[in-house]
């Protein structure tokens, strides 16, 4: 692979500082691969085009839809989108697409998100390294006349008809804080919300990829404390946290706590089950025990994978399950092609909540049973070393390796994961309570810092 590619190829999509490593030429020959990979080339189709808010994503966006054109291929653009927007136009369509964003990454980073037709994931071992080795090709190589057509298209408003038929609200009106970080959820959250009967108190609407207030990144708790502070002050019933592309939500109850995703992995998939009775529900490896406990228990088959986006949408094509959550707060949805919508967990949090009588915390109470740590991420030198060090020290309790290093017992359990990009080893550590889950977070800490 060119170097300038294998810099910025990661395991589910490109990602780079900009201009020094993403730049008009290469989203130019990216685009050129990407038109051959999915086979709009030579008039064979139409490509959908989004992008975020960022400085760079506009001309990115037209350097890439320069190169699909270059090839043949037609694009579709839709103009400033959220990542989920993209995918319900992709899904609607059936239409290949292509993000512009780089997500919750700070303001000198872009990236470009891809899909098939119909929302399917383009992950590193489906297509994304061999659209990066031919772009890298591509790269020194003269670009012909622009033969395919450029059209434009808003989807704002079909995108938001969608996700509110998928999960309708109805029941007491709430009053919910929205921060958008200054990321796409300020131009989508608006136009979905519209359609409910809710009292939106925003937070950080204005388009600004600069992220003058906060980074978008919701797994920072640091940035969760005006949204915290806000809850409070209006007497808010929840308060919702999008990260810079808008595609995962984090939830805030009525008491300015944070809501664990897992609880909303679990608090969703029991809505599915109650309409479709026996539905798979996918969690990964670093849900909380509580989830498959809470899938069983009302009928549903719990199906565990691994960490990461297209890993999960194939699992799910696989199951044919009706829904799955991520701990890092993604939800994905059959009904939603397969992909993750924060908005679309948003409003199925706030349907139940509506359809209740009690508060947010009441209403999680269920679906939250144990002690977690969160992620504790630690630098190695060696991560397969650590590993090995972990497997042998825990020899006599049960493991696995679906995902790096799961250890069980029977009152805690811990997973060690490898980072795909960094020299880091995760730790997440659940406990039956909040002393079992430290006695054993210090204990393997120790081993993986010692």
């Amino acid at each position: 692979m060119h170097p300038r590619f294998a810099a910025v190829t990661k395991a589910y999509d490109v990602r780079g500082t900009t201009p020094d490593q993403l730049d008009a030429e290469l989203a130019l020959a990216f685009g050129r691969a990407y038109a051959d990979e999915v086979g709009v080339s030579e008039g064979g189709g139409t490509v959908v085009l989004g992008h975020d808010m960022r400085d760079s994503s506009p001309d990115l966006a037209a350097a890439m839809a320069d190169g699909i054109r270059a090839q043949g291929g037609d694009v579709l653009l839709v103009g400033l989108a959220s990542t989920d927007l993209l995918y319900a136009a992709s899904g609607q369509l059936d239409l290949p697409g292509i993000m512009i964003t780089a997500s919750h990454n700070p303001a000198g980073y872009n990236g470009f998100k891809v899909c098939r037709a119909g929302a399917r994931p383009i992950g590193l071992d489906t297509g994304l390294r061999t659209i990066a080795e031919a772009a890298g090709n591509l790269l020194d190589q003269p670009v012909g006349a622009l033969r395919g057509q450029l059209t434009e298209r808003d989807f704002l408003e079909d995108y938001a008809e969608l996700v509110v038929s998928l999960a309708p609200v109805s029941g007491r009106r709430l009053k919910v804080v929205v921060d958008a970080g200054n990321g796409m959820a300020g131009h989508t959250a608006s136009a979905v919300l519209d359609k409910i009967d809710v009292e939106v108190v925003p937070l950080y609407f204005e388009l600004d990829g600069t992220f003058p207030n906060h980074e978008a990144n919701p797994l920072d708790a640091s940035t969760l404390v005006d949204l915290q502070a806000a809850v409070t002050e209006h007497g808010a019933d929840l308060g919702l946290a999008f990260d810079g592309d808008a595609d995962r939500c984090f939830v805030v109850d009525e008491r300015a706590e944070l809501v664990a995703p897992s609880a909303i992995t679990a608090l969703i998939g029991t809505r599915y089950l109650a309409q479709q009775p026996g539905a798979t529900i996918l969690h990964n490896v670093i849900c909380s025990r509580a989830v498959p406990e809470i899938i069983t228990e009302n009928g549903g088959t719990a199906v565990r994978t691994p960490v990461g986006h297209s890993l999960i949408k194939a699992e799910m094509a696989r199951t044919d399950a009706v829904f799955g959550g991520e701990h890092s707060g993604h939800f994905y949805f059959r009904d939603f092609y397969l992909a993750d919508s924060g908005m679309l967990a948003a409003l199925h949090v706030m349907g139940a909540l509506a359809e209740s009588d009690g508060t947010v915390s009441q209403l999680m109470e269920q679906f939250s049973r144990y002690a977690a740590s969160g992620e504790i991420n630690s630098t190695v030198t060696d991560a397969d070393e650590v590993i090995a060090r972990l497997v042998d020290t825990y020899a006599d309790q049960q493991q696995d390796r679906l995902d790096g290093l799961t250890v069980t017992a029977d009152t805690w359990w811990f997973n060690v994961r490898a980072s795909n990009t960094e020299p880091l080893l995760r730790l997440n550590v659940e406990g039956d309570d909040e002393a079992t889950m430290a006695t054993v977070r210090d204990q393997v800490l120790a081993l993986i810092r010692g």
